[in-house]
């Protein structure tokens, strides 16, 4: 199946996160998504003024593993799998620090420390989202228990790993899994104590005291160890604890991104096209001087004007030719073929391809959920919207993906970032003046938001289930407003 989550990523930019779930019954798996954009005309934005090129590179796409996932308290307890491989990777590299068991161990880091941050994600989450209030004080119970049984596992691996025979490199790979996990701990907790405190409820001042309790617990852990710490008045410190989180969180994060090359497809179905428009006009031009030559024959004026003309022609006819088997290409070939893999292994590919296409050749089911409203399709008769299509297709090799993993795959993410800056470019002022009489009679001035819409609809498809996606965006020359998820 393919899952879609859509957000505003900044103000100039949204993110898709899509996931492609391998099914267990299939040793393979392809997945399609159709993606139209809607754009207005006032943007100017068509295939003269951007092309594939200008798309590419508004384009940022990052291809990962889906986090294993685990529970709290999966972790914490029972066969406790994620800390168990750590430790069983650190006593190998404690023993021997050989180049693989190095490697490993800090997969086994990684591993771990990526799957707690899912982990406590998904918890906090399900607290907030829980509408029965009875069950919060045993879920928050729950929370500060396995965290706490966690990090004490955990860094009782410290004791295995500080010994000499790991040298100071390696063992700061634990240093930065351990500041990373506090990081978590320290932020996610704190934002669950201000939901709460929000609710203004004596029912949760004991959750709250439990919350606190693990806060402060880990604000001394992390001054013992040196680590930065949030602090209201010291500016300076919380951009050192904001950069330093980023730079661990794609560090932890790395072992789960796939490997991607990416190239040029169709290159050679590419230049067959071509060479046939080269010789359809080469066949034009030469029937022309023969004919000419046959009716009046060599070295004379109607010959040499026929030379011209024909010449000027050929150059023409390869062009439409080219741009005629460009065209017919769109739907058998796309724009760019990208290989993932683990390690050096091929899991599976990715491709896409983009063009500008007319309203005609979008499927009546997709412009059903267009649904412009009477204004806008009256508009369109005027100045049409121009209509982009992101095409992609997905094969994942499932046999593959377990053979190279340690833990249960359900799949990959693709985290497609997409930067809005050059459709902005030709937008008017982000307000706009406006008038109104007050109750007095007084004309009065206003500003409203000049806002801008691209309506997108995306058509998923894996193996015989297809569905359909609908979100708009709402931006003004500032910055992206909201993006609306619509059906």
């Amino acid at each position: 199946m393919i899952d879609i989550a859509a957000k505003v990523h900044d103000k100039f930019s949204i993110e898709f996160k899509v996931g492609f779930l391998v099914r267990r019954q299939r040793e393979q798996s392809n997945f399609a998504i159709n993606t139209w954009m809607f754009v207005p005309n006032s943007l100017d934005i068509n295939s003269r003024t951007y092309d594939k090129s200008h798309f590419y590179r508004d384009v940022k796409s990052y291809i990962r593993l889906i986090t294993p996932v685990f529970q709290l308290k999966e972790i914490s307890q029972g066969d406790a799998v994620p800390l168990k491989n750590l430790e069983n990777a650190s006593h190998k590299v404690a023993g021997e620090p050989a180049p693989a068991a190095i490697k490993e161990y800090e997969s086994q880091i990684k591993m771990f420390t990526a799957i707690f941050k899912s982990a406590i994600r998904n918890e906090v989450v399900h607290l907030l989202n829980d509408q029965n209030k009875d069950d919060t004080e045993y879920m928050v119970t729950s929370y500060v228990e396995s965290i706490r049984d966690i990090l004490k596992k955990f860094r009782n691996l410290r004791k295995i790993i500080n010994v000499s025979a790991i040298s100071s490199e390696y063992f700061n790979y634990y240093l930065f899994a351990d500041e990373y996990i506090s990081n978590l701990v320290d932020q996610r907790t704190a934002y669950l104590i201000g939901f709460l405190q929000s609710k203004r409820s004596r029912r949760y001042k004991k959750s709250i005291t439990l919350l606190s309790s693990l806060w402060r617990e880990e604000s001394a852990y992390r001054k013992k160890r040196g680590y930065i710490s949030v602090d209201k008045g010291n500016p300076s410190k919380n951009r050192e604890f904001i950069f330093r989180r980023s730079i661990l969180k794609k560090y932890v994060e790395s072992d789960l991104f796939l490997r991607a090359r990416k190239k040029k497809e169709g290159v050679f179905v590419e230049q067959v096209y071509y060479s046939l428009a080269a010789g359809l006009s080469m066949i034009f031009a030469t029937a022309v001087a023969f004919s000419f030559q046959i009716r009046y024959g060599n070295f004379t004026m109607p010959l040499f004007i026929a030379l011209v003309v024909s010449y000027m022609l050929k150059d023409r006819i390869k062009e439409l030719m080219r741009y005629y088997f460009a065209h017919r290409r769109l739907n058998r070939y796309f724009d760019n073929k990208t290989k993932i893999g683990i390690k050096d292994t091929t899991i599976g590919w990715i491709k896409e391809g983009v063009d500008f296409i007319s309203e005609e050749n979008v499927p009546a089911e997709v412009m059903n959920l267009r649904n412009r409203i009477p204004l806008v399709e009256a508009e369109n008769r005027i100045t049409d919207e121009k209509i982009i299509l992101y095409r992609k297709q997905v094969f994942l090799d499932r046999a593959e993906i377990v053979k190279n993993s340690d833990y249960p795959i359900s799949g990959i993410n693709d985290i497609m970032r997409f930067h809005l800056s050059r459709f902005m470019q030709k937008t008017d002022n982000p307000e706009e003046a406006i008038y109104y009489l007050d109750e007095e009679g007084n004309s009065v001035e206003i500003y409203g938001q000049k806002i801008y819409y691209i309506n997108i609809l995306m058509q998923l498809k894996f193996e015989d289930q297809v569905d359909y996606k609908r979100f708009r965006i709402a931006f003004t020359q500032a910055g992206i407003m909201q993006l609306e998820k619509l059906a």
